[in-house]
Parts: structure tokens; sequence; C-alpha cells
């Protein structure tokens, strides 16, 4: 974790999609002269790649959320 302001910032951000990504490249490149492996590998890749991008979205959406400062809270004392 990295202390950005007053957040705690996750610098994380997809590094297992992306290494999963880099994988089925790497074995796209092995399998090159079989499509029957080309195929479902090309379909995971792209997977990741949504899950990555996806993943994204939704560390924006909490930090968006988060930076808009506007927090209540109910102190009822009876």
């Amino acid at each position: 974790m990295k202390y950005i302001g007053k957040f705690n910032c996750c610098t994380f951000k997809g590094a297992a999609e992306q290494k999963a990504r880099a994988t089925y490249e790497k074995l796209i490149d092995l399998c090159r002269d079989n499509p029957d492996v080309l195929d479902p590998l090309r379909y995971l890749r792209e997977r990741e790649v949504v899950h990555f991008q996806r993943f994204g979205e939704a560390l924006r959406g909490v930090q968006d959320k988060l930076a808009m400062k506007k927090f209540y809270m109910n102190n009822k004392c009876d």
C-alpha cells in the first residue's frame, strides 16, 4: 500500500491480470502452428485484458467516491 494524501492507495492495479496476459502471449507464440490451441488462448488473453480494464474502472470509482469528501455521521445522543 502506498500513502497518497489522506488515503491509502493500492499499487497493485491489476498486476495479476497483466502477468496472465503476458503468459498467454508467450503460449500463443509457442503454439502458432496449432489453431485448436490458439483460439482458446486468444480468448483467455482477451478476458485478462477485460479484467484489467474492469479493475481499473472499479478502482477509479472507489477513489472518486472517497475524494468527494461528503461524509455524514448520525450521532444521536439521547
